[in-house]
């Protein structure tokens, strides 16, 4: 079988990177897989994510910049459709070509047949949407791969589907399929858009190296410092509140981003410098997870949270917050604690609670073995089952 994967970005850092890569290798195994590509050619690195090791072909797609005589329409009418049209059918068809013009549908209809592909992913929400937009011309199966919540997508203000419900909803019915994270957002695109979908965990990509421990008295937290997202603020909140009964833990964050200033001037504030470090992204990440011993997760919304998965791989007990995600996978565990989402109290109180614990190292291997369960070859079994079948 043929697969593309066309997604914005294979060869930079991040989760969506992280699991693309993961599932594409696995399935490279059994089937030609092409991963169609936004990059730049010339920031081509195969090492990331351990590209190398797999038969993966690469091919890149450049949208050249429009003509004023087809960008300004667009844009009109696509400021129109925001805020003064009716969303309906018909309206948001004529949306699906000025949010994606006559230049770009052409560009990337002849680089998907020119490969004539069993099966082409949209990976994330708009390359899917892109993929709608032109369905009648590919004679592939046309999948579109979510990776992020249903909230995160159609509940923050200014990014992503703000008020942009009925827009999926018209212009996902194109798609032959849907796949999201959690059943949590399968309920939530069916009762609000009438949409079918399924789901499909994310495949653990990383290779496990090491163990942590609890000897080492060290929560961690891993992740991109978007603003308000990760909720690293609510964080190192809730370690200064933990630090005030506790002198023996540390806390370290591997990221980088837009609020990372934010963050460094909050540690600064509580006078954490000497408990609290940042380190940059890092391709050797499992020396983080091998030399920690609890994993939190602080998100205030989370697609999945697969850095959840290589913690626990890593033998690391998980503290989360208690979005949808956390509560799918943590809510029944021993090894898993959750706190109300927002509130650097709740987190501090379940920092303090795990670091009381004397059964800690036996709690890291439960979580260990519940890891196993995520592996790549079993995720990309249920893709070939479910999915990617003709």
């Amino acid at each position: 079988m043929k697969i593309c994967f066309y997604c914005d970005s294979i060869f930079t850092f991040g989760g969506v990177q992280r699991v693309l890569a993961g599932l594409a290798k696995e399935l490279s195994r059994r089937h030609e897989v092409t991963i169609l590509t936004r990059d730049d050619p010339a920031n081509e690195d195969r090492s990331m994510y351990g590209l190398q090791d797999a038969a993966l072909k690469f091919r890149y797609l450049r949208y050249p910049k429009l003509p004023f005589y087809e960008n300004i329409p667009c844009k009109a009418y696509s400021l129109l459709y925001k805020k003064i049209l009716p969303q309906n059918a018909w309206t948001t068809r004529l949306y699906t070509y000025s949010s994606f013009p006559f230049a770009y549908r052409k560009l990337l209809i002849g680089a998907l047949r020119e490969e004539d592909y069993d099966v082409v992913v949209g990976v994330h929400v708009f390359p899917s949407l892109f993929l709608a937009g032109i369905r009648k011309h590919i004679r592939a199966k046309v999948v579109g791969w979510m990776h992020n919540s249903y909230e995160a997508f159609f509940g923050q203000p200014g990014i992503w589907l703000w008020k942009g419900e009925k827009r999926f909803k018209y212009q996902s019915k194109a798609l032959d399929e849907i796949v999201v994270l959690t059943r949590n957002d399968q309920r939530l695109y069916q009762e609000r858009l009438g949409v079918r979908t399924s789901v499909l965990y994310n495949p653990l990509t990383l290779e496990t190296k090491g163990q942590g421990h609890a000897l080492y008295k060290k929560f961690l937290a891993v992740g991109r410092m978007t603003p308000f997202m990760k909720g690293f603020d609510i964080l190192v909140e809730g370690f200064a509140l933990f630090a005030q009964e506790n002198s023996e833990w540390t806390l370290d964050i591997v990221g980088e981003g837009e609020e990372e200033d934010l963050i460094c001037s909050l540690i600064a504030k509580h006078g954490l410098e000497s408990r609290v470090k940042i380190h940059p992204f890092t391709k050797n990440i499992q020396e983080y997870y091998a030399a920690a011993s609890v994993y939190v997760l602080s998100s205030r919304w989370e697609g999945f949270g697969l850095v959840l998965i290589e913690a626990m791989s890593h033998g690391l007990p998980v503290i989360a917050s208690d979005v949808p995600v956390g509560k799918e996978l943590l809510g029944d565990k021993s090894f898993g604690f959750l706190f109300e989402n927002g509130n650097p109290a709740s987190l501090a109180g379940q920092m303090s609670r795990v670091a009381g614990l004397a059964e800690l190292g036996e709690l890291g291997e439960e979580a260990k073995a519940y890891a196993g369960e995520f592996e790549a070859s079993y995720i990309a079994g249920i893709w070939e089952k479910t999915i990617l079948k003709n």
